[in-house]
């Protein structure tokens, strides 16, 4: 198995992230364990998580870290994964928060909730767009000297924020994250391409796209308002239904064909193919998507495929 060193950290992962927000939601502990242990066999070892997931469900969250950290200690694996788990994302009892008082009471309950002494990649979930950036980071600078996290990422922040988080770390020789979770794939790439890739180059960060198969939609099973019933998050994948959107999945089809794969697969192994990307986050809740993710890593697009895919994209 391939595996990549996540920015300038150490951690070494291999290049598909199991993305843990449906545990607790539309699987239960059983039927989440049996998705989680299918990717360890596989050898994949990186799994993403946050404290709030999933908030939504029961007003707080905190389910997905659990079902991860009963799996963890039934199956005695935890030296074999990297889990990376975020803050300051909002629920039905606070909103956005990454002060330090809410970082410092936050890492100390997903360590409980995940029964483990160490979280390897802590991400700022979301920007409550207050905090001063140097309250933020001395926190993370006590949690990190205090051995609670290895290291820090960052998802949901403003290109200024992030260049701003930089140059207070290096001021005052403050924790520095070394990678960015943006939202990025095959029908969402302006936003990345344009404001977030040179930072990711000049900060050498890894990235982990977070919406990979855009809601389910690169999966080609949505071609119309008729399918968005079709799960629980269709509703979510509308707004794609339209020309770009019918010209990505035509150009899905036609690669797929080649290789007789799936769409969902060549939509990852695209990202994969994107020289800053180090591990797609990807949610599975069957053992055939399971295998479609599997499947991603060991297809190699070759040039015409790629240019296929970003004149449909672009």
């Amino acid at each position: 198995m391939d595996k990549v060193k996540i920015g300038k950290s150490d951690l070494e992962v291999a290049r598909i992230n199991l993305g843990g927000n449906v545990f607790g939601w539309t699987l239960d502990e059983k039927k989440s364990f049996e998705i989680l242990d299918g990717f360890a066999k596989s050898g994949f070892n990186f799994i993403d998580t946050a404290d709030t997931y999933s908030w939504w469900v029961n007003g707080k969250g905190g389910q997905s870290e659990i079902i991860i950290g009963n799996w963890m200690k039934s199956r005695g694996n935890r030296d074999q994964m990297v889990i990376a788990t975020k803050v300051g994302s909002e629920t039905k009892e606070h909103p956005y928060d990454i002060s330090k008082k809410h970082i410092l009471k936050s890492v100390d309950e997903s360590l409980q909730r995940l029964q483990t002494d160490c979280i390897d990649l802590y991400y700022t979930h979301f920007d409550d767009d207050k905090t001063p950036v140097e309250e933020t980071l001395s926190a993370y600078d006590e949690i990190l000297k205090a051995g609670k996290v290895r290291y820090i990422a960052a998802s949901n922040l403003s290109p200024d924020r992030l260049i701003k988080s930089f140059e207070i770390a290096e001021k005052n020789d403050f924790p520095k994250y070394v990678a960015l979770q943006p939202h990025y794939n095959l029908v969402e790439r302006t936003k990345y391409e344009t404001e977030y890739l040179g930072l990711v180059e000049k900060y050498e960060l890894g990235v982990m796209p977070y919406w990979s198969l855009a809601a389910g939609f690169l999966t080609g099973k949505y071609r119309s308002e008729a399918d968005l019933g079709k799960s629980v998050r269709g509703a979510g994948v509308k707004h794609y239904l339209n020309e770009q959107g019918m010209a990505v999945l035509n150009a899905l089809d036609a690669v797929s064909a080649k290789y007789n794969s799936q769409p969902a697969t060549v939509a990852l192994a695209w990202l994969l193919a994107q020289p800053s990307i180090s591990a797609p986050i990807v949610s599975a809740t069957s053992q055939s998507q399971l295998q479609t993710l599997f499947d991603a890593p060991k297809l190699k697009l070759d040039t015409e495929d790629l240019e296929t895919l970003d004149a449909a994209s672009k």
